[in-house]
């Protein structure tokens, strides 16, 4: 994938990152294919955790990966929902968004998608937003009606990715739609993410939590899961809450061409790094 010399990696990594050699034998691995990465909202709230995403994705950017980035926005849209009085109720882990919330949560979403772009330019990183006002590619249908503007992705145009990615720009991407009166709807982040990967026949699907990734019973990270022992640890309640919608959506990611879905720790230094160049990855990995 890579024709960079040992210097430039030098040059390009982090001390505190993967070493060299490790770097060097993962880049062979991968041949021009997309990564999608979504990031948690809960993670970019905490500004040294932002500074590190944007570092590490411009990074990737330098050893000549194609990251496409989605993030959420959570924490900041129940900040502003809360500011102007309006309370926030979940059904399944999905916030309850109606006409009025959806005016904040696009306001949000889009000024949050502007400032990823900005840091990431400033980062010697080029990068284009995809938001619902700017080169919208989500087409959704409602999700359910209890759920007001909520949608599940119908139709996602790939082109618009692949035109931007074709530009050697990073696509930042909010997890707004629109359906076919283009009226705009909050897309659960991680459910935008799965979609997209799935449409792009993504080699890697990267979910930035603020967990460790699956714990068991004893609080010790799981490496690696699949569809079966995904059953297991939900009947055994190990996997339980809001964790087992999540789970369900990277199983059907990875059962749906995608070759790998992974759940990271992203309050940790360079977890994105250790993930895809390294022997001992970072985080849960999902398979089939």
């Amino acid at each position: 994938m890579s024709l960079l010399k040992e210097e430039d990696l030098i040059n390009i990594l982090p001390k505190e990152g993967p070493s060299v050699e490790e770097v060097k034998k993962y880049l062979e691995k991968y041949n021009d294919e997309f990564i999608v990465i979504k990031c948690g909202g809960s993670v970019l709230v905490d500004q040294n955790l932002f500074n590190n995403f944007i570092n590490d994705i411009s990074i990737l950017n330098k050893l000549g990966f194609i990251p496409i980035v989605i993030h959420g926005g959570g924490k900041r849209i129940s900040n502003k929902l809360n500011e102007a009085g309006i309370k926030s109720d979940f059904i399944n882990g999905l916030r309850v968004t109606d006409k009025k919330s959806i005016n904040i949560v696009e306001e949000v979403l889009n000024n949050f998608n502007k400032e990823i772009t900005d840091a990431l330019k400033n980062n010697d990183c080029d990068s284009q937003g995809i938001t619902n006002k700017q080169n919208n590619i989500l087409f959704v249908k409602q999700e359910n009606k209890e759920l007001g503007f909520v949608g599940a992705p119908k139709e996602i145009n790939q082109s618009i990715i692949e035109q931007i990615v074709k530009e050697k720009k990073v696509p930042v991407i909010a997890p707004l739609g629109l359906d076919k009166n283009n009226q705009v709807f909050n897309i659960n982040a991680d459910t935008a993410a799965g979609a997209i990967a799935k449409k792009l026949n993504a080699r890697r699907l990267i979910i930035m939590s603020d967990v460790e990734g699956v714990l068991d019973n004893n609080q010790k990270l799981i490496s690696e899961i699949n569809s079966s022992s995904i059953k297991e640890l939900i009947e055994n309640e190990t996997i339980t809450g809001g964790m087992i919608p999540k789970i369900n959506n990277c199983l059907d990611v990875a059962s749906n061409g995608v070759k790998g879905v992974v759940i990271i720790d992203g309050r940790k230094n360079h977890s994105i790094l250790f993930e895809l160049l390294s022997d001992k990855g970072s985080g849960t990995l999902i398979r089939q």
